[in-house]
């Protein structure tokens, strides 16, 4: 919105005619979420402490979360208003990237919205059904992935990219292209929800990992950088840097309420939602194998969740002394603070590692 009115404007002063510039754009995106956020924010908790829409803690965990119990919940919501917001302001409205985005993270988002909403307004533990949960994200996830296939122009806009090497790149057929794309946003996804167990465990590398890929849409969406750079080039994928830049700044508003001890947690509203809007960006600009690097304190969480039931169930014993694996160091003995901080130190260096990509080929 505001960037049509700008380019109007720039038609009788030339001052306006700077807001093209994507970069800008981006700073405008974080800290216009980042406003948007601590001005709605302390009005959202006190309204969600009202309607007694508190996070149920589990019996079987750290004993040191019970007295997390009653702590609103559903404060993604927060999160997704000020990226909605944020990104029809500052964000290109004729771009289709822009809006593939932005309606994956809001259709997922309302997935978790409803799981929420059962789990504390109707106090069914179950929420949403898994069944129900992973079908509907299913749904999302195909339709992407088939949208994008259908939009490319090039076959390198679907051709999977090794990270580190320059020339290893591998066309793939419209279902194996549906495929990963749908195992990267689904999987993202819920890789996220299962690290948000500790206060800002899970929203500080969601907003480190969108700061990288801000980086990776812009270099992708322009055509110089890209030909240098030697990855694809994909019109129209910079401004997805804008998406990402709110992303950031909403996340780090967030952190502002969500650090410990926290005032509100993010809910599947929010971690569906986040972890999507990843996967979606790492689809396009083509970095679904660096998303894994960047992320990978999200891996290692839900691969610690796999592996702990698939060895449960098959021989009755624990990997693990509880999963996801934030839990398993708490129960070691490691303080929340210190679990939460030292996987944000792993997350710099693995997205530092991810940036590295970029030149290392």
């Amino acid at each position: 919105m505001l960037l049509a009115l700008a380019q109007w404007l720039a038609q009788d002063v030339r001052f306006f005619s700077v807001f093209n510039y994507i970069t800008l754009r981006t700073v405008l995106a974080a800290m216009t979420a980042l406003f948007i956020s601590f001005l709605v924010g302390p009005t959202m908790i006190r309204k969600l402490a009202a309607y007694k829409i508190g996070q149920s803690i589990r019996s079987d965990g750290p004993q040191t979360h019970l007295v997390k119990a009653g702590t609103p919940t559903m404060g993604g919501a927060l999160i997704l208003t000020s990226i909605a917001i944020t990104t029809l302001l500052w964000g290109d409205l004729h771009n289709h990237y822009v809006w593939v985005v932005l309606l994956t993270t809001l259709g997922f988002g309302v997935i978790g919205w409803v799981d929420d909403y059962r789990k504390v307004v109707h106090h069914n533990p179950k929420g949403l059904s898994a069944k129900a949960k992973i079908g509907w994200q299913s749904i999302i996830a195909l339709l992407v992935g088939a949208y994008l296939w259908n939009a490319a122009s090039l076959p390198a806009h679907t051709e999977l990219i090794v990270p580190f090497f320059k020339l290893l790149v591998f066309p793939v057929s419209a279902v194996i292209f549906i495929t990963l794309t749908y195992l990267v946003i689904v999987g993202t996804s819920n890789a996220v929800n299962l690290t948000d167990g500790l206060d800002g465990l899970a929203i500080m590398p969601t907003v480190m990992v969108s700061g990288a890929l801000a980086i990776f849409a812009y270099v992708a969406g322009n055509a110089v950088f890209s030909k240098y750079l030697g990855i694809p080039y994909i019109p129209g994928a910079g401004e997805l840097a804008v998406f990402c830049g709110a992303i950031a700044g909403a996340g780090l508003a967030f952190l502002w309420f969500n650090a410990y001890p926290a005032e509100v947690f993010m809910g599947d509203v929010g971690a569906l939602a986040l972890g999507a809007a990843l996967g979606t960006v790492a689809v396009i600009v083509r970095q679904e194998l660096v998303l894994f690097i960047m992320g990978g304190v999200f891996v290692v969480e839900a691969v610690s969740v796999m592996i702990q039931v698939a060895s449960f169930k098959l021989t009755g014993k624990r990997v693990f002394r509880m999963a996801p694996l934030h839990h398993h160091y708490e129960l070691k003995g490691w303080k929340e603070t210190q679990v939460v901080v030292r996987f944000w130190i792993i997350t710099m260096l693995l997205v530092l590692l991810g940036l590295a990509t970029l030149k290392l080929r």
